[in-house]
Parts: C-alpha cells; sequence; structure tokens
C-alpha cells in the first residue's frame, strides 16, 4: 500500500465521486478507478458501494478513512519538518469569507508576501461552515470565519471586528417593510441568516423567499437592480454606498456586532510561513474599519 493510494482513497471518500476526484487530483478517471480497485485487491475488501448516485464508503472503507487521514496528514508533516528553516517559505494554505477576503485580506496579505516572497500563499473563500470542516479535515492551514467557534480541537483568535447593516435599493426607512422582501444571501452555510431569522422573529416579520448568490458582487448586483435586500458587513459596501447604487439600514444594536476571527488546528504542525503569519496577524489585524 502506498500513501498515493491512501491520497486517492481519502479524495474519492470524501467528494463521493471517482470524477470528483480525479479532477481534483488532476489524473485520468480510469487512473484513480484503476487505484481504487487495486487497493481493494490488496486489503482483500471492499471499500466502496457504487451506484449511479457516486460512491458510498462501506464500514471497511470508514475504518480506513480514519487511518487513511492519520496516515497522509503524518506525511505531510513530517515532509514539512524534513524541509522546515528559519526562512519563512513553502505552501500557506488560506481559507476565507468572501467577505473578509474582499475587505480585509487584500492589503494584509500583500504586506504579508512583500516581507516574505518565498511563502507560496493559497487562498480560498466559502462560508464558516465549511471552512470549519476543511481546517478539521487539515485541507486548510488556518481560516477567517464568523466568530465565536467553540470546538475543542481548534484555536482561535480575534481578527477583525464588523458591523452589519442591512442595504437595499429603495429609500424605504421601515425595518420591518423592507425586511418583507426577498433577502439576498451567500449559500445555506451563511453566517448571517441566524441573525436574520432572529431579527424577522423580533420584528413580527414572516420569513420571505431567499435567494442565494455565489459571490459578494452579485449580490450587491441584485440589491442594487431591485431584486430584494440583504445583510452585510458595513466595510464590504461602504464605496458603494458612497456611489448611490444601495441604501444603507442600521439595524437593533443586538444583531449588529460580528466577529471575524482566526481558526487553526491546535495539534497543526506550524511552518515557519504559519507562525510568522500568525504574529504578522496579531500585528498587523485591525479592529472595525
Amino acid at each position: 500500500m502506498e500513501s498515493g493510494d491512501l491520497k486517492i482513497f481519502r479524495t474519492v471518500a470524501r467528494e463521493g465521486s471517482i470524477t470528483k476526484a480525479a479532477h481534483i487530483l488532476n489524473y485520468v478517471q480510469s487512473n484513480v478507478t484503476n487505484r481504487i480497485q487495486l487497493l481493494e485487491t490488496e486489503l482483500g475488501t471492499q471499500l466502496f458501494y457504487r451506484s449511479s448516485k457516486g460512491m458510498k464508503l462501506t464500514a471497511a472503507g470508514q475504518n480506513l478513512l480514519g487511518y487513511a487521514d492519520k496516515i497522509v496528514v503524518l506525511l505531510e508533516e513530517a515532509v514539512k519538518s524534513a524541509q522546515a528553516t528559519d526562512i519563512p517559505k513553502g505552501p500557506l494554505r488560506l481559507g476565507s469569507l468572501e467577505t473578509t477576503a474582499a475587505i480585509h485580506l487584500p492589503q494584509l496579505l500583500t504586506r504579508y508576501h512583500g516581507l516574505y516572497p518565498e511563502v507560496e500563499l493559497s487562498l480560498i473563500t466559502s462560508d464558516s461552515h465549511r471552512l470549519i470542516r476543511k481546517i478539521k479535515d487539515y485541507e486548510l492551514d488556518g481560516a477567517f470565519v464568523y466568530g465565536p467557534v467553540s470546538q475543542e480541537e481548534l484555536e482561535c483568535q480575534p481578527a477583525f471586528e464588523e458591523e452589519l447593516v442591512l442595504i437595499s435599493e429603495p429609500k424605504e426607512t421601515d425595518l420591518a417593510g423592507l425586511l418583507k422582501k426577498p433577502l439576498l444571501f451567500f449559500g445555506s452555510g451563511c453566517s448571517h441568516r441566524d441573525r436574520v431569522e432572529r431579527l424577522l422573529a423580533k420584528e413580527g416579520v414572516e420569513a420571505r423567499h431567499m435567494i442565494e448568490f455565489g459571490t459578494l458582487e452579485a449580490i450587491i448586483g441584485g440589491v442594487s437592480a431591485g431584486l430584494g435586500v440583504s445583510l452585510l458587513p458595513r466595510s464590504s459596501i461602504s464605496r458603494i454606498v458612497q456611489a448611490r447604487e444601495v441604501y444603507l439600514h442600521p439595524i437593533p444594536e443586538e444583531f449588529r456586532e460580528i466577529n471575524v476571527v482566526f481558526i487553526y488546528r491546535k495539534d497543526l504542525f506550524k511552518t515557519e510561513a504559519f507562525k510568522v503569519f500568525l504574529d504578522f496577524l496579531r500585528s498587523e489585524g485591525t479592529g472595525r474599519e
């Protein structure tokens, strides 16, 4: 059994699809299929149930996945340890909320990269729930998510303070009236939805249609066109407000404050690039903008 086989196995297990795994690994689909079959032959057991809906782990596959995760992570840590130097370099895999990536991180990452050009920065954006899962699965070194985050295996460091505001196209000032319009959000894991649901309950407004978007620009464009309203950090729409493309409405104080935190696993092997980034964030991170 080779480490490469375990990497292929755990990717298929995570994605539930040979096709998706092949795309992520940049392998030919038939190669992935053959490697899984060879692994099953070597172990003398079936690891997946195969159907038109995809690949689902058998009990034996579930057992192997736990060990495969540990082995792959240990191998990655061994490589990092062997390559460790006092000079920050190598990969640094970060995740972030869409709004944080758009507003807070460009200058922060530019300054960091200017000081440590040998670090290979990568950044993906998603919602808090998916980013936390990627951290727990060792797919990211660290991520910016909405706090608080209280999970035993994770470290949590304050990063940015945000003020949430409601934005709309018409100049309507009645909050209850605004909340009756369609609500525009990111995907189902969007952290703002819980607040909106509590806000709707407080205002005595029945929940209306919610429309999902993939990007901040799409949400702002939808609001500007009159499609509905949205709840966003003030910092993410300040320029748009100045251009008078949307109108900003304050919300009750109990729903207004939200913090962005930087999370990472407690047992993460901290490369010099990660250690320096953590120190850099502590000194360069800002409060509310």
